[in-house]
């Protein structure tokens, strides 16, 4: 009687069948020769801090090395961290960019995360200049002429989408835990910036940080009711 796996054996192989279904978008672009890159974003929602992006090119001979990574809101920061270290090192090429907070509120937040898209591809193409598709979270890359898939819920559909939505997510995660040591009072170490009860407190308690995003509300509002601070 074959021996029943046991809890681990099981957890591999579940990870191994979720590998294989994340590279069904990659593996017919990889099987014509061409060279994909992936890109997401991270930090729409929030009321503070940039919104980053990352661009990822998979090395298809060291994809194996990547079993476990998936899209990044499935995961926990403990978790995100160790796959950021692997794809870092297990991948041709990546890159992480962001949009400020000065950049959201000029051009609105859609704009500004394809401008961090933009910038983390520019920065990938110095790396690997013969870049032949992208695929790419739900959206298209402005100011490109390589060919683009644009993936809903990409980030759950392909590998090289999930990886960089790790990659953006714990850039983004480093830069408003920094900021934390700057503005102590907010707890963005905590929320990271999104719209929680504590943080609401803390903006009526304290007032508005340069870091927040003065058209989101309710933070536009409150400027505007400058007795509540």
């Amino acid at each position: 009687m074959p021996k029943k796996p046991g809890r681990a054996e099981a957890k591999l192989a579940r990870q191994k069948a979720r590998h294989e279904a994340l590279l069904l978008e990659e593996l017919p672009l990889w099987a014509e020769g061409l060279v994909v890159a992936g890109l997401d974003e991270a930090g729409a929602g929030p009321l503070a801090g940039p919104v980053t992006a990352a661009c990822v090119v998979l090395d298809p001979a060291q994809v194996d090395a990547l079993i476990g990574v998936d899209d990044s809101k499935t995961l926990d920061a403990a978790t995100r961290e160790q796959h950021a270290a692997r794809i870092r090192t297990h991948v041709r090429a990546w890159a992480v960019a962001e949009a400020t907070v000065g950049e959201i509120d000029r051009i609105n937040i859609r704009e500004a995360g394809l401008l961090a898209m933009k910038r983390a591809l520019d920065r990938v193409l110095e790396q690997v200049p013969e870049l032949h598709h992208l695929l790419v979270d739900a959206r298209i890359v402005p100011g490109t002429s390589i060919p683009q898939s644009d993936l809903i819920k990409g980030d759950a559909r392909s590998l090289s989408i999930a990886a960089a939505s790790i990659l953006a997510k714990v850039e983004r995660d480093q830069v408003m835990t920094a900021a934390a040591r700057h503005w102590p009072a907010y707890g963005f170490e905590r929320h990271k910036g999104y719209g929680t009860a504590e943080h609401l407190e803390a903006i009526r308690t304290h007032g508005v940080t340069p870091l927040h995003r003065r058209t989101f509300e309710p933070v536009s509002t409150l400027l505007r009711q400058p007795s509540l601070f």
